[in-house]
């Protein structure tokens, strides 16, 4: 036979059991949409990651208090124990260092702002006049924080765009008088929306001055100390005069974990990375029950097929011959399935998209290659036997059974 007279033929048995073939196609398609949705998820949520974490600012160092004792960056390292504190003077003296461009300080801790009989839970962050320029913040309203001593902070606040909203409704929030925690503070300036990213939903943020912030909480320690480099070159030499700088200052230890952005992502990329191709094989599982439910498929057919088969073998079709045509209807409908499959997995990452648009649920290009190159080589492998068999049968035999 011709190559055009196989897919004819194989077409045309495939379109004598509507149902069944139906049933087959629709099981490829779900096998390979698992695929293209799951590794789109995981994929998704890597690219979210990292979006976030990029979202923070641009060539930054991070000093965390507390000296990691693995090597590279752990997300669970994030947390640390120090026998000493970072302070004022340590972020001040980083300024000196000839790799960094800016720094801010940072002091977290929770309070209660109210105004007006209205009162919340807020996340009060103490920071300087560069905090903005580092986190790449943007301002809706007014002006951020004033420039001066870091020790020395004025009563002032800027807001994010959720608690103005909730705090003031409709009232002008700009020079308004607020309470947070024990202290009075005045609103200079509003924070554009951004929403949450890694912990810190801005929207929903009090920013003071750091020397308010800990006055507030009664503490002189720092959460972190946000350092940015002068350059993506920087990074770095910023690092390495980073650590040099904390070391000297607390008398010779090391008791710092000094990470890069970079090494972070690095870190999250690699291990979201690993979760899908995980999540890849294990909904590549699917294709291959698709893959037995073609073998039986076939191996009905050929049952039911035998006096075709003889009749076939009687007008001189060769084992070859007979085995092409079952491949080639194996062939058929697992490739029909996998574009089914690619069609839907597609439509269904779109809906995701649609439904959750900060949610980048894009499914990588080798996941889709791979699942359907998989559906169309399962199809293949579970349709040999079958073939196998129709091959090998005995056309008198086979015109005799009719």
């Amino acid at each position: 036979m011709r190559t055009a007279d196989l897919i004819r033929f194989a077409r045309d048995a495939a379109n004598g059991s509507p149902l069944r073939t139906s049933l087959l196609i629709l099981a490829m398609a779900i096998g390979v949409a698992a695929v293209v949705v799951l590794t789109a998820l995981a994929d998704g949520a890597r690219r979210y990651v990292l979006n976030q974490f990029s979202a923070i600012g641009s060539n930054l160092v991070i000093v965390l208090p507390g000296r990691s004792q693995t090597g590279g960056f752990n997300p669970g390292n994030a947390i640390t124990s120090t026998p000493r504190d970072l302070t004022i003077d340590d972020a001040q003296a980083l300024l000196r260092a000839s790799a960094v461009h800016r720094v801010a300080p940072l002091a977290v801790g929770t309070s209660e702002i109210s105004v007006g009989g209205r009162l919340r839970e807020v996340m009060v962050a103490g920071t300087t006049a560069e905090f903005i320029a580092v986190r790449r913040l943007t301002l809706a309203q007014g002006r951020f924080l004033s420039s001066g001593d870091w020790r020395r902070g004025a009563s002032e606040a800027v807001i994010g765009a959720r608690i103005r909203d909730e705090l003031f409704g409709r009232e002008e929030a700009l020079g308004q008088l607020v309470r947070v925690g024990d202290r009075r503070v005045r609103i200079v300036g509003i924070l554009a929306a951004t929403g949450q990213g890694l912990g810190m939903n801005t929207d929903e943020l009090v920013i003071v001055p750091v020397a308010l912030a800990q006055a507030m909480f009664n503490s002189n320690t720092l959460f972190r100390i946000l350092v940015e480099a002068n350059g993506r070159e920087a990074i770095a030499p910023a690092k390495a005069q980073v650590s040099e700088i904390i070391r000297l200052r607390h008398e010779g230890e090391q008791d710092v974990t000094v990470i890069t952005q970079d090494a972070v992502l690095a870190t999250f990329d690699r291990i979201l990375g690993t979760l899908t191709v995980a999540v890849a094989g294990i909904a590549a599982i699917s294709l291959a029950v698709a893959g037995i439910l073609v073998m039986n498929v076939m191996l009905v057919s050929v049952t039911q097929r035998t006096a075709e088969i003889g009749l076939l073998k009687a007008l001189g079709a060769t084992r070859k011959t007979i085995r092409n045509v079952f491949l080639t209807e194996a062939a058929m409908l697992s490739l029909a399935g996998a574009l089914l499959g690619f069609a839907l997995g597609h439509a269904a990452a779109a809906l995701i998209r649609q439904l959750v648009p900060a949610f980048p649920a894009l499914p990588p290009d080798w996941a889709v290659l791979a699942g359907v190159a998989t559906a169309l080589a399962t199809g293949l492998a579970f349709g040999v036997l079958p073939a196998r068999r129709a091959a090998l049968l005995d056309p008198v035999q086979s015109l005799a059974r009719r």
